[in-house]
């Protein structure tokens, strides 16, 4: 394979990246639960403010069906945030590469992108989540010097969806 590419995303990649969060959500046995459109992803990712940002992996030998560029083989979404305790934060939601191209640094480079991205935003850590059956990405992160904050600090991760948040912003506070 030749050398890949990485950049920041464009609007036009917004295919693609629907197209990597399905394969990953695929991968993690959850894609039933993809709901995000094009239309969302656009709107949230490349406006006045955005919600998050993106990077993606490209393979510059292999052309798009409709010529149109080189295919997308990889993507990290990503957003800054804030903890109280220690400061800004760069929470890495997304991470894919497509299996066949995996075991080229790939993935290793585009951490390597976000490292420097987090130390120039003046970030204190760089956090995510791995679905806990993910052995591979598990030993991937902690070769890299990542915690796992659920056995070292007893961290649980809760949701609240969106039922319930309409339920209790309309409801009589508890």
């Amino acid at each position: 394979m030749d050398r890949f590419k990485l950049r920041k995303a464009e609007p036009k990649d917004v295919p693609d990246i629907l197209r990597l969060i399905k394969e990953l959500a695929k991968y993690e046995d959850m894609e039933d639960q993809v709901i995000l459109t094009e239309k969302d992803l656009l709107e949230d990712g490349f406006g006045d403010h955005p919600f998050y940002h993106c990077l993606v992996a490209e393979d510059p030998s292999e052309e798009r069906n409709n010529n149109n560029g080189p295919v997308v083989i990889g993507f990290a979404m990503y957003y800054f945030t804030y903890d109280p305790w220690i400061g800004k934060l760069l929470y890495l939601e997304d991470f894919f590469v497509m299996k066949e191209y995996r075991g080229f640094g790939i993935g290793s480079e585009i951490l390597k992108l976000l490292s420097h991205t987090a130390v120039k935003s003046r970030c204190s850590s760089m956090h995510f989540i791995v679905a806990e059956g993910n052995q591979a990405s598990i030993e991937f992160y902690k070769r890299r010097g990542a915690a796992d904050l659920s056995l070292e600090e007893g961290w649980r991760l809760f949701k609240i969806d969106k039922s319930s948040l309409l339920k209790m912003s309309s409801g009589p506070e508890e």
